[in-house]
């Protein structure tokens, strides 16, 4: 192992981040309240309504700061105020093309245009990047300094979200928005959103591609334009992705070249004796060995629908499996309730209980379920569909659905309230990643598009 576990960062990791964002995502008790009574059992139609009603008011959080915008990640309680991940608005982007009709696909297309206005009305570069986060309406930080603009700044720039570090640019991320860029140019015939997924291949080649011993392409870079030494194998599954829509949609042998790359080094952190997926490495040479994540497992299936590694699957069902019910010593699941599903990675299940998970954050509970890789698993098992497999994903996405009835009650989004028992929260309870941060029950937005993929057996990485 290269490294340790909270040094070795991920998609999710706060690039360039500054002090400020250690302690984010505390801003509330990380207490998931009760509704008053259990509702009524729903048709799955009515909870992925309530989904996309929440798609609907993160993205309409600020009306009065433009139409030119991206959805809020998370519920105001969460203490990131406005911020709007890439990754996270690349998502919603797929989820409405998931969902049929004129007004879904409309507002796929605005969240479309706002990654395509990004990406060319960045404050310092033209290069075709996107930064890890953007601004998408005002608010006052905690050091009393204010932040007034919305997505579009009084002088036409993106409003980066400077104020948490969130500035550099993962090739995750430009993955994930390239990969919804190049759905929108499928669905619509519409050239711009191809331009802007090809502009997003060539910045990740230009910037990323390594000769390193265990190749593939590198994590990006931070805040201050500085490349940054490790590779991941989520990000090369992601590219994997993106480079074949590429080489479909253009036509042009170069992007097999380059999916082969990447596919390649995903293949060198397969463990053949355990079944499963390493995370990447940390200098190009040595595997890191732990932990081992949740998402490598799934995303590997749902992009390359390989047989001889379909096992990963039954891995992260194995290994990863939690159930979270309020006897936990840290859980915050009410009393009566119950989730199960998958955590983060192996090291979330041997997080210290007695030390926060961060400073001025909540101590963890180890049997924290993380919704965002639920959703993941499920979807994978349906795509699967090995005896069991349809069952196992049913009760998964029941989870999700009863965690959306019943989690995160009486949150907001831009000071709005959302609508009720809409939108699922990141965590059941708070739970150690054990790459240096945490996740939380609060509603977001990542969480939510990916139920609703789950739900409708829509696999992002293969076509919608």
């Amino acid at each position: 192992m290269s490294g340790t576990a909270r040094n070795h960062l991920t998609r999710r990791t706060l690039i360039g981040a500054g002090t400020a964002a250690a302690a984010l995502s505390v801003a509330g008790t990380g207490t998931a309240r009760a509704a008053g009574a259990a509702p009524a059992a729903v048709a799955p139609d009515g909870a992925r309504a309530r989904g996309y009603a929440f798609l609907d008011a993160v993205m309409d959080a600020y009306p009065d700061h433009g139409t030119t915008r991206l959805a809020q990640s998370y519920a105001d309680e969460a203490g990131l105020f406005s911020t709007a991940f890439t990754y996270d608005n690349a998502l919603a982007v797929l989820a409405h093309l998931a969902r049929s009709g004129r007004a879904a696909r409309a507002r796929a297309v605005a969240l479309g245009d706002a990654l395509l206005y990004a990406q060319s009305h960045d404050p310092q570069y033209d290069d075709g990047r996107l930064r890890q986060a953007y601004n998408v309406g005002p608010y006052v930080f905690y050091d009393g300094s204010s932040q007034p603009d919305g997505f579009v700044r009084a002088d036409g720039t993106a409003n980066v979200g400077t104020q948490f570090g969130f500035t550099g640019t993962a090739v995750g991320d430009m993955a994930w928005a390239g990969i919804a860029l190049a759905a929108l140019a499928a669905r619509t015939g519409e050239a711009r959103f191809l331009t802007g997924a090809v502009r997003i291949g060539e910045w990740v080649e230009a910037n990323a591609r390594t000769d390193e011993p265990l190749g593939g392409y590198k994590f990006g870079v931070d805040g201050s334009g500085q490349k940054l030494p490790y590779t991941a194998t989520e990000h090369n599954i992601d590219l994997t992705a993106l480079f074949g829509r590429l080489a479909r949609l253009t036509g042009r042998r170069v992007w097999l070249e380059r999916r082969d790359r990447a596919e390649a080094f995903v293949h060198r952190m397969w463990d053949a004796s355990g079944g499963f997926f390493y995370t990447g490495t940390n200098d190009g040479v040595t595997v890191n060995t732990s932990p081992v994540p949740e998402d490598t497992q799934t995303w590997s299936y749902l992009a390359l629908r390989e047989r001889r590694h379909a096992g990963s699957l039954d891995w992260a069902s194995a290994h990863l499996a939690v159930l979270d019910t309020a006897d936990r010593r840290n859980s915050t699941v009410p009393a009566s309730q119950s989730y199960e599903g998958v955590t983060f990675s192996s090291a979330s299940l041997t997080a210290d209980e007695d030390a926060p998970i961060a400073p001025y954050q909540p101590r963890p509970d180890r049997d924290g379920v993380w919704f965002e890789g639920t959703a993941h698993l499920a979807l994978a098992l349906r795509e699967r569909r090995a005896p069991g497999d349809a069952r196992h994903a049913a009760r998964l996405v029941a989870s999700l659905e009863r965690a959306q009835d019943l989690l995160g009650q009486g949150q907001s989004a831009g000071g709005r309230a959302l609508p009720e028992r809409s939108g699922v929260v990141s965590a059941s309870s708070p739970l150690d990643t054990g790459f240096g941060f945490g996740y939380y029950p609060y509603r977001h937005t990542g969480a939510t598009a990916w139920y609703l993929l789950a739900a409708a057996g829509a696999n992002p990485l293969r076509g919608l």
